[in-house]
């Protein structure tokens, strides 16, 4: 059962999703797993093959692509982006528009207990590691590893996480 306001919902016969989901106004889901009691805020679009744990908070306006691991107890601040493809192209060699084929799907895994501040870009092919912090706005070149914070353009770390206070 999804506990959701029905305004502007739009969930896909193919979501596999857990007990106690809350959804908001305006979300996108299709072929895609939520795990039990995970939250997902207005205007959130989580694409088919991605992967979102148990008891995480996803919040409005965030895209999550496919490719994209989000394990139990992450949170996802407003407005960030996931990235699958680090060089996209509208079309191929034979001008041809590039829709599911012609390129390669990089995943990018966030493990438990991870937090992504909002306004923050993923590039796909990284692992955030368990309990690392992402600062708002940063963009993510690199693996982060567990339990560092990283800031910045490109994403830098500054100090490990305090395990008194994640």
């Amino acid at each position: 059962m999804i506990e959701a306001n029905p305004n502007g919902l739009r969930v896909a016969s193919d979501v596999k999703h857990g007990a106690g989901v809350r959804l908001f106004g305006f979300v996108n889901l299709y072929g895609c797993e939520i795990g039990d009691e995970t939250k997902i805020g207005c205007f959130v679009e989580i694409q088919k093959g991605a992967k979102v744990g148990a008891r995480c908070k996803i919040s409005s306006h965030t895209f999550i692509c496919e490719g994209v691991t989000i394990e139990d107890g992450v949170f996802v601040g407003h407005g960030v982006m996931f990235s699958n493809d680090r060089w996209p192209r509208a079309v191929g060699e034979d001008a041809e528009i590039l829709v599911t084929f012609g390129w390669e799907c990089q995943p990018t895994l966030v493990k438990k207990g991870a937090s992504i501040g909002s306004g923050a870009t993923i590039l796909g092919g990284l692992v955030i590691g368990e309990n690392a912090m992402v600062g708002a706005g940063s963009v993510v070149t690199r693996d982060v590893p567990a339990g560092m914070t990283v800031v910045g353009n490109p994403a830098r770390p500054i100090k490990p996480r305090n395990p008194k206070n994640p």
